[in-house]
């Protein structure tokens, strides 16, 4: 969800007016994936490296984290969304650790739409962390022993649809360490249009964009029950 201090800069306001603007536009695109079939959803909300940002930027996200865990619980029951948090969530106080587990338990029965969010997250921190926990289940294995689906299983994203389309706003075209080993076949739909202006247009057209891709995951030819519209158990 990027572009929300570019945002704020041509709206000549403070940063955190972006983030804030950033926050609101959550709802809105949540709703629209879900009545677009769209049943797993993924925002790479704060990562692992938004602690360099400046204290006050940092604090502001936190304290957005925290608003957002405590005013979108209702709403997400009424559509329907189960809530989901990835990330190193140990980092944060005990305030916001008891909100996230709080807003995940309070929306788990829900099954229209997953919104998983990643805060405190790193692709390769994932990855790291999965190998860990393998060999803390598996102590007396050999590293041979080990494969893709076994380490896959210790993943955060474990269980879940690798995603179908990756959407980067305000014109980046990196990855920026997010979900590193699910990306691996993940189109990538790039916008200008910054977060804080990424409207339900903005998604069809990507959407749209995604149609038209010929998915054929490393084969020669084509693979046609891959290709058309995303799948509603897919993820974006």
């Amino acid at each position: 969800m990027d572009g929300n201090r570019r945002w704020a800069s041509r709206c000549g306001l403070p940063v955190a007016m972006g983030h804030a603007s950033g926050a609101r536009r959550v709802r809105g695109i949540v709703q629209a994936c879900a009545e677009r079939g769209i049943r797993h959803l993924t925002l790479f909300a704060f990562s692992t490296e938004n602690w360099r940002r400046p204290k006050d930027e940092v604090s502001s996200l936190v304290s957005l984290l925290a608003l957002y865990l405590q005013k979108e619980v209702d709403t997400m029951n009424t559509q329907g969304v189960r809530l989901n948090v990835i990330g190193d969530t140990s980092k944060f106080d005990d305030r916001i650790q008891l909100l996230v587990r709080d807003a995940q338990s309070n929306t788990a029965h829900n099954n229209k739409i997953t919104l998983t969010i990643a805060v405190n997250y790193g692709g390769r921190q994932d990855i790291v962390q999965a190998v860990k926990c393998w060999q803390a289940a598996n102590p007396q294995e050999s590293v041979d022993a080990l494969d893709e689906a076994k380490l896959a299983a210790h993943l955060s994203l474990a269980g879940t649809p690798e995603p179908d389309l990756l959407i980067r706003t305000g014109g980046e075209s990196r990855l920026s360490n997010f979900m590193l080993w699910q990306m691996a076949y993940t189109e990538i739909f790039v916008t200008d249009v910054l977060w804080p202006s990424f409207s339900e247009d903005e998604l069809d057209k990507a959407l749209a964009w995604y149609a038209t891709r010929d998915r054929r995951f490393g084969s020669s030819g084509p693979v046609p029950e891959q290709v058309s519209s995303i799948p509603s158990s897919r993820q974006a």
